[in-house]
């Protein structure tokens, strides 16, 4: 994420159905359909329910890239837990 981030880019999906290995075990991103150059914020309601960040889902105030870190640890959750937190 901090890759994409630096280069001004929000992901606005993660998942685990959106996250590979290798064959040397490097995490790779897959399915770039919703990630988007960003400048400021933006307001579209994208992604999946269950990893989607209030902000986003509300549309109100629109988003940055923080909708990326939770999407992230709602991914880390399931991986520990094995259920979503919602």
């Amino acid at each position: 994420m901090k890759c994409l981030h630096d280069l001004d880019v929000i992901y606005r999906d993660l998942k685990p159905d959106n996250v590979m290995i290798d064959g040397f075990g490097h995490v790779k991103i897959i399915d770039f359909g919703f990630a988007k150059t960003l400048d400021g914020r933006t307001y579209t309601n994208c992604g999946t329910v269950g990893y989607t960040a209030p902000e986003v889902l509300t549309g109100k105030c629109g988003y940055s890239f923080s909708a990326d870190l939770w999407s992230f640890g709602i991914v880390l959750l399931e991986l520990m837990t094995g259920c979503l937190p919602f």
